[in-house]
Parts: C-alpha cells; sequence; structure tokens
C-alpha cells in the first residue's frame, strides 16, 4: 500500500504561472529619471529638435561628441536606478547640439519591460521639443521579406502630426515607410508611441544592419540633408571605415507575420 506521507508528490497539475500567484509579488522599480545641470534654469527645455540615439551605428556616430567634444554641451542625463553608475555607458547624456537641436545618447540596452517608463521620463514635461527624430536598428526577425547581406537600408514610421506634414517639411522625406506587416518593438517604438499620444510631430528611422561603417555613413546622410545640414559630426572617413563589418550582414530575413 501506498505511503502518503513519505511518497514523492505527483506533478502538480497548475500550470507555473498559477503558482506565481500565490508569492508576494517583487517591488516595483523606481522609475527613471533625469538629472540636470546646476547651472541649469528650472524651466523646461523646448528644443526645435530631440534626436534619439538607440542603435549602435547612430552612437557611434555621436561617439566623439559625447566623449570629448566641446562642441557639445551637456543640458541632462537620464539614468535608470537598476544600473550602476560605478560602470561606464550606464547614463543617458543629453547634449546641446544648437540652440534649436538637444541630443539624447542612450548607449545601454532597455529592457522592454522598461521601455515606456524611460520614454515617458525622457518626455516628462522638462524637455518639450517641436519634434523627435528616433535613430533605432532594425531587426532580422521583426522583417517581413528578406534583407541584403550587401546593403545598407533604412526606413521610417511616423506619428500622425508628422504624417500630416507635406513633404518638403518632413524631418525624413528621402525615406521610404516601413513594409506593411512588418514590426519595431523596444524603447524606440514606445518613444513613437508616446510622441503619438503627446500629439508630437516623431519619426521613427530603423536601420540595417544593427552596426555597419555603411550604416554610419548613411544615418550621417540623412541628418545633413535635412535635419543638421552644415553640423559637423567630427568624423573622418577613416573613423567611420574602422567600425568594420558586422556580423549580422550574413543573415536574411523571410519572417511574414
Amino acid at each position: 500500500m501506498e505511503d502518503v506521507i513519505t511518497e514523492a508528490a505527483g506533478p502538480s497539475r497548475f500550470l507555473e504561472e498559477d503558482l506565481n500567484i500565490f508569492t508576494t509579488p517583487s517591488p516595483p522599480l523606481p522609475s527613471p529619471f533625469l538629472i540636470f545641470p546646476y547651472t541649469q534654469q528650472p524651466q523646461p527645455l523646448k528644443p526645435s529638435l530631440l534626436i534619439v540615439a538607440l542603435s549602435p551605428s547612430s552612437i557611434a556616430l555621436f561617439h566623439r561628441l559625447r566623449t570629448a567634444s566641446p562642441a557639445a554641451s551637456p543640458a541632462a542625463s537620464l539614468l535608470l536606478p537598476e544600473l550602476s553608475l560605478s560602470l561606464p555607458d550606464h547614463a543617458a547624456q543629453i547634449l546641446l547640439l544648437s540652440p534649436s537641436a538637444l541630443l539624447a545618447a542612450i548607449p545601454f540596452p532597455v529592457p522592454g519591460s522598461r521601455a515606456h517608463a524611460v520614454a515617458k521620463a525622457l518626455l516628462d514635461g522638462r524637455i518639450c521639443p517641436d519634434s523627435v527624430l528616433i535613430l533605432d536598428s532594425l531587426e532580422s526577425r521583426n522583417f517581413r521579406g528578406k534583407l541584403s547581406s550587401d546593403e545598407a537600408v533604412a526606413f521610417k514610421l511616423d506619428s500622425t502630426a508628422e504624417r500630416k506634414r507635406s513633404g518638403g517639411e518632413k524631418l525624413l522625406p528621402d525615406l521610404e515607410y516601413f513594409p506593411s506587416g512588418s514590426v519595431v518593438d523596444g524603447l524606440g517604438a514606445a518613444i513613437l508611441a508616446r510622441c503619438q499620444v503627446m500629439n508630437v510631430r516623431a519619426s521613427l528611422c530603423v536601420s540595417w544592419p544593427q552596426f555597419d561603417a555603411s550604416v554610419v555613413s548613411l544615418i550621417k546622410g540623412l541628418l545633413q540633408r535635412r535635419v543638421l545640414q552644415g553640423f559637423d559630426f567630427d568624423l573622418s572617413d577613416e573613423d567611420v571605415f574602422k567600425f568594420g563589418r558586422s556580423k549580422d550582414r550574413v543573415l536574411h530575413s523571410e519572417l511574414y507575420i
């Protein structure tokens, strides 16, 4: 006869997610926040354009401005409480590129669960741009169709306020729209959604490959032709070339959603 006291219990009929309802939930993470220099006036910043660099290629394009350039003065920093400041690149710098343009360079990956909180902190009322340009990378698994292994490409998604603009007034008039059926997620999508809710002009540019010298040149050309005409990136062709070729050039995608 089976000993009901000493025999091992049978498998649970509950699913793993059902068992979690009996455990105490983890305390919520503190919200991300902005820190302004002590010399900064208390009134909100109101630039004509806010550029948000998320992709490795756009971060590389603005690398010298973030590290040692006197041309870009710091306007604020965006911090995530869960990231240790003892490690490099754990603070997102917000730099003043010109009297009318700000750059928010976010060099660390932001989990999807924190994307909307970061987007809200970035556009919380203390930074009130007229328009927002987001530079993100394209993941092959989210793209419907094939991606060439030898060609750098970029697409865009616009908020409603940006779509209503005429062709000559758009932030990225030369780019085609992201193909129907493809998806964008993460922080870039969260910032675009935040701009949509706030009725702010915004354009999300996604590029492929994620990190490559040709993509750096492509993004640089897009910015200089339209939103940052005449801006000196302090980036020579040799600097672009040393970024090298990315391993994701050999990947192709035929994902259909």
